[in-house]
C-alpha cells in the first residue's frame, strides 16, 4: 500500500461517524447492510449517512452494490487488511509480533 492511499483511508476513518459506520459494516461481514438499515441502526439521517458513505467509498474502505432498488454497502476487507499490514509491517523490528509482545511494547512507551 502506498502512503497516499493509507493517508486517505486513515483520514476517512479519523471521523467518529465514519469510523462507527465502518465498524458496523465490518461486523456485518461480506453481505453488508442496506443504506436504510444502516441509517436506522446508527440513528443517522439519510443525508448525513450518504455524505459519510461517499467519503468511505472514496477511500476504498467500502463497496456498494445495487440489489433491486436498494443499495447495500460492505466493508472492503482487502483495503482494510492492506492498511493493517501497512501499519504493522515494521512492528517489532520486522519480526512477527505476538499479542504479548505488542502489549509489552505499549508498556515501554
Amino acid at each position: 500500500m502506498k502512503i497516499k492511499i493509507a493517508t486517505k483511508a486513515l483520514t476517512a476513518l479519523g471521523h467518529e461517524t465514519r469510523l462507527t459506520i465502518f465498524r458496523k459494516l465490518v461486523q456485518a461481514g461480506e453481505p453488508g447492510m442496506s443504506a436504510g438499515t444502516l441509517a436506522e441502526s446508527l440513528r443517522i439521517p439519510n443525508a448525513t449517512l450518504s455524505f459519510h458513505l461517499k467519503e468511505l467509498n472514496g477511500a476504498e474502505l467500502i463497496t456498494a452494490r445495487q440489489e433491486s432498488r436498494f443499495i447495500f454497502y460492505s466493508a472492503n476487507f482487502e483495503t482494510m487488511n492492506a492498511l493493517l499490514k501497512y501499519l504493522t509491517e515494521n512492528c517489532c523490528e520486522g519480526v512477527a509480533c505476538t499479542p504479548s509482545e505488542i502489549y509489552c511494547n505499549e508498556e515501554r512507551s
